[in-house]
């Protein structure tokens, strides 16, 4: 079925309902969190600094802070002109919201690129065949109790700050498409930034940012709906271009639906949230919202799934069954366990501007996990300049933590508390309210915290010892019983705590990685043994480290050991590379 009879509907009225407002407001019945909603206003109060409206929510205002409404100015006319004809089609895509029938889609659908292109097919089937009840229920942006939980109108209405694409002038000319009365530029229009835009070289001498529209189209890919879907970033209708720019709806949503997705498979949470800033960045390519009001709907989706997450009711009786329901399809689809699922299929990639790099940043190209975080800190501030106090502590909010309840079960809330306070960004960048009593949503790197490798020493400690990687703990202590000093070609005797029954772990010695044996784990968690230091080791500092299957250290932290020359002065052993593998192997002379 083709759209374009539902098109008035879905870009007209759903614009100003879902667009201008968010989505229509979610309706779960009896949780806690129902009516203890996230103040957007409040946690958004920095934006007070660079601007203030006329009151009125007329799209009129005062200018506070020039420079940095330049650069946004200036980071929004160059990711518009600079991305690709691909990148333009996705942001179309990233615009929709489902409409009366269900014939279209949402983000909830777009963003499960994050999952990868086999699990994001076998999500959309899904959804699309009333397999996922739960899942849709609960992450839909148009109605889905996490999905669309949190409505920006307000905010919108109370900052009132006009879109990128708005005349600088009252007396421009508007194409013939566009509501000529509801857009008319002598009302709707960005002339309180047309003295702060003069000269630049990004707009034109009458204010107008140069911003290229995006013309609508029709998605048949079939992709996220198996119907074709008539696609328009709605520029010329009157629930688009009268709604205030700041704090992105539409990237609220994103947000809302990709965080959902990430708390619900935690193994896919760097790539759904890194497919989340690329629909909340696709508002910047169609030219209808700026970096900051990204960044703006980044805290609201932050701030909504801390808020539902918290509260347990609905955890226990929504979000865990949704849980359940999602793995356990992914896996009966794809024939395997989720994990072995995912080793096999292709990751989330994106590459918006043709490997052209932004202003002060990257080109944002993603290829794996690593690349997935790294884009996503990026989008986190868009290489603005601090504009609030720098060198504060870390600034957790309360409830932060239990957005990694199922990245990291086994953690404290204490413990997760501090992986988000070591993952978190400087302070300072806009938007930060470090130091308030609601503390930062602007410096959570969740993408950096859900990829994270922690170490949990005998007192509860939890230490951040890598990011980028699978999220993980690690517990395992091991020492030298006899001593830590070894001759070369010598045995040093080895015994562990707190690592996984039944593991076969591998014994590399450090600093050039040498595997000098294995160890299995009794099934206490303990390990006992000893391994042979190869006899042409260096004399010197190095260390040890025990491995899992994965490659990934087990270790808190890695043994400390001091080797001497070997006996003699002379050694008849040493180490050798196998060829199939590439790791380094003792060689003993017989």
């Amino acid at each position: 079925m083709h759209r374009s009879a539902l098109r008035g509907l879905t870009v007209a009225a759903v614009a100003t309902t879902l667009v201008v407002g968010s989505p229509l407001a979610a309706t779960a019945a009896g949780y806690p969190s129902d009516t203890d909603k996230p103040d957007l206003v409040s946690l958004l109060n920095g934006y007070d600094q660079y601007w203030t409206s006329s009151g009125t929510n007329d799209l009129h205002g005062t200018v506070l802070d020039p420079a940095t409404l330049a650069k946004n100015d200036q980071l929004t006319s160059w990711i518009n002109q600079h991305a690709t004809t691909a990148q333009q089609r996705k942001a179309l895509q990233d615009s929709e919201y489902q409409n009366a029938t269900n014939t279209a889609y949402d983000q909830s659908m777009t963003v499960s690129q994050g999952l990868g292109p086999a699990l994001e097919k076998i999500y959309v089937e899904g959804r699309s065949a009333g397999k996922l009840p739960l899942t849709s229920a609960l992450v839909n942006s148009s109605n889905g109790t996490s999905g669309a939980y949190v409505s920006t109108g307000t905010a919108k209405a109370h900052y009132s700050y006009p879109r990128p694409y708005l005349p600088g002038t009252t007396t421009a000319t508007l194409p013939a498409t566009d509501d000529q009365t509801g857009c008319a530029p002598s009302k709707v229009n960005a002339s309180s930034l047309a003295a702060n835009r003069a000269g630049k070289a990004w707009a034109s001498a009458d204010g107008t940012l140069d911003i290229t529209r995006v013309p609508a189209t029709t998605d048949t890919s079939h992709e996220f709906s198996p119907n074709d879907v008539v696609l328009d970033a709605g520029y010329g209708t009157a629930g688009i271009c009268t709604g205030g720019s700041f704090p992105s709806g539409h990237t609220t949503t994103a947000y809302q639906a990709g965080i959902t997705l990430a708390t619900l498979v935690p193994e896919l949470a760097p790539e759904l949230l890194a497919r989340a800033s690329e629909a909340g960045n696709d508002r910047i390519v169609l030219g209808v919202h700026y970096p900051l009001d990204i960044m703006g709907g980044r805290i609201d989706g932050e701030a909504a799934l801390a808020a539902r997450w918290s509260d347990t009711q609905y955890r226990t009786e929504v979000l865990e069954p949704a849980r359940k329901e999602l793995v356990s399809y992914l896996e009966q689809q794809c024939g395997d366990t989720l994990a072995n699922c995912i080793a096999h299929e292709a990751a989330y990639s994106d590459d918006p501007y043709g490997g052209a790099a932004m202003p002060g940043g990257s080109a944002q190209v993603v290829t794996d996990r690593a690349s997935a975080a790294a884009v996503y800190r990026e989008r986190m501030t868009y290489g603005f300049a601090a504009t609030g106090k720098t060198g504060l502590a870390p600034s957790v909010p309360t409830g932060a933590s239990n957005l990694l309840l199922t990245a990291f079960p086994t953690l404290t809330d204490a413990q997760r508390t501090a992986v988000l306070a070591q993952t978190e960004i400087a302070s300072g960048y806009p938007l930060d309210q470090s130091g308030s009593a609601a503390g930062s949503w602007e410096r959570l790197d969740l993408a950096a915290a859900t990829s994270a490798t922690v170490a949990v020493s005998a007192d509860g400690t939890a230490t951040v010892l890598a990011t980028g990687g699978t999220a993980h703990v690690v517990t395992g202590v091991l020492t030298a019983p006899q001593g830590t000093t070894v001759a070369a070609g010598g045995s040093i005797a080895l015994a562990g705590t707190g690592f996984t029954p039944g593991a076969s772990l591998r014994i590399v010695l450090h600093s050039d990685p040498v595997t000098v044996g294995t160890l299995t784990v009794a099934a206490d968690g303990t390990v006992s043994g000893s391994v042979r230091i190869p006899a042409g080791t260096p004399a010197g500092a190095h260390t040890i480290d025990a491995v899992d299957a994965s490659g990934a250290s087990t270790l808190v932290a890695p043994l400390a050991i001091t080797v001497t020359p070997a006996a003699g002065g002379t050694g008849t052993g040493g180490a050798t590379v196998d060829p199939g593998t590439g790791v380094h192997l003792p060689v003993v002379s017989g």
